[in-house]
């Protein structure tokens, strides 16, 4: 019933071969495969929600299937191709479009790269669309309020340079259907400029708190922590030089400390939620925070000239942006 896996294989394709594909959510969504897991919030567990695209035509199979022996309870077909949105390689599908409350599902449509952007907006406990949303530009899903009532989206600055590197986190008002004004950014880094691409996440049990760990070639990876509550972010960077390996990395929820590890469960880094304070997650010196094969006072040396090089161009960078925030919006909700 399940069928097979869909992916968007054009935009998989352009953003594999790029070597720093964008970030929390980059133009990514999904038919078929485990699809979105219900739980939290007060809705009924033990179901998902699956995209399946239907043969011989443009349609879309919205699927609530029991995990407990994998029957189809309800369903509803959907006109156009839509998909689950997806973030990062390898951070699981459970929780990614779906409200906390378990009463909105946005899915994002199955295009390459093009604007305008479309979402479609599902109550999948009734199975009824709730709205389409139309929008100029070029946008990603990242995440929903626990109440559903803001959508938060990666805007891209696709259609001047074709770079999908930099971009901008904004806030949807699902309520009014509006696209809000500004960015969502660390206030206390006014600096910071968003870059690199989403690796894994971890959401806190009340579904306010996303956390998602992004690589950052040329720079290094860092924990952009969004508040979709109140719609703050902090950005912590992380001491790895060196990211082959950060496909490895998992992020876990411990009461207040954000645990950064291994997938063979081996600690790496904790990561205080209430001073932002970062520390090794074992006693004694942190080797692991030396890139392989670089001295410690090397490592400092290339962190420091890092730091001077995204400085130079953080003008530049936020020039662009800042152009892209200022243009007219127009956002349409049949």
């Amino acid at each position: 019933m399940l069928g097979r896996a869909c992916f968007c294989l054009a935009v998989l394709a352009a953003l594999a071969a790029a070597p720093a594909a964008a970030g929390d959510g980059p133009l990514f969504a999904s038919q078929g495969g485990l699809g979105v897991a219900v739980g939290g919030g007060g809705a009924p567990s033990g179901v998902r929600y699956v995209a399946v695209g239907i043969p011989n035509g443009n349609q879309t199979a919205l699927e609530a299937i029991q995990t407990s022996d994998g029957t189809v309870g309800r369903w509803m077909d959907i006109p156009g191709s839509w998909g689950i949105p997806t973030v990062g390689y390898s951070y699981p599908t459970s929780g990614q479009g779906l409200s906390h409350n378990g009463r909105l599902l946005v899915l994002a449509a199955l295009q390459a790269p093009s604007s305008p952007t479309h979402f479609v907006v599902v109550n999948p406990q009734r199975m009824a669309v709730v709205k389409r949303i139309t929008l100029p530009g070029y946008f990603s899903y990242d995440a929903l309020t626990p109440d559903a009532s803001r959508l938060y989206l990666i805007q891209y600055a696709l259609g001047r340079s074709g770079d999908l590197n930099h971009y901008v986190v904004r806030a949807y008002d699902l309520k009014n259907d509006r696209l809000l004004p500004g960015r969502i950014a660390d206030r206390t880094q006014k600096s910071w400029v968003m870059q690199g691409s989403a690796v894994t996440r971890a959401t806190s049990t009340d579904g306010r708190w996303v956390y998602t760990l992004y690589q950052n070639p040329g720079g290094y990876p860092f924990i952009h922590a969004l508040d979709t509550v109140r719609g703050v972010a902090h950005c912590v960077g992380l001491p790895m030089s060196n990211q082959n390996a950060i496909y490895n990395l998992v992020l876990s929820l411990h009461g207040r400390t954000l645990a950064v590890h291994w997938r063979s469960g081996r600690p790496w880094l904790r990561l205080d939620t209430t001073s932002w304070r970062l520390s090794p997650a074992s006693d004694g010196f942190p080797w692991s925070w030396v890139a392989p094969g670089i001295g410690g006072g090397l490592a400092v040396l290339a962190a420091a000239t890092l730091m001077l090089r995204r400085r130079r161009r953080t003008g530049e960078l936020e020039r662009e942006l800042g152009e892209l925030l200022r243009e007219p919006e127009r956002a349409g909700v049949a």
